[in-house]
């Protein structure tokens, strides 16, 4: 029986909305607007943070 895995937790920077388009300004040869893509840095782009990571330390000998 397969396992649901829980919902991972939506970026807080970004709201989920990880990945945005900007005009320039300035406009194509074919009269469209110029735009670049632009990034969420805290997430990279998914939308989503992720879970830290356990480290498993060995107390003792």
């Amino acid at each position: 029986m397969p396992q649901p895995t829980p919902p991972r937790p939506i970026c807080a920077h970004c709201d989920g909305f990880p990945t945005v388009t900007i005009t320039t300004g300035t406009c194509t040869p074919s009269g469209q607007r110029k735009t670049i893509a632009a990034n969420c840095p805290a997430c990279r782009g998914t939308g989503h943070t992720t879970t830290a990571v356990r480290a498993h330390t060995r107390i003792g000998a």
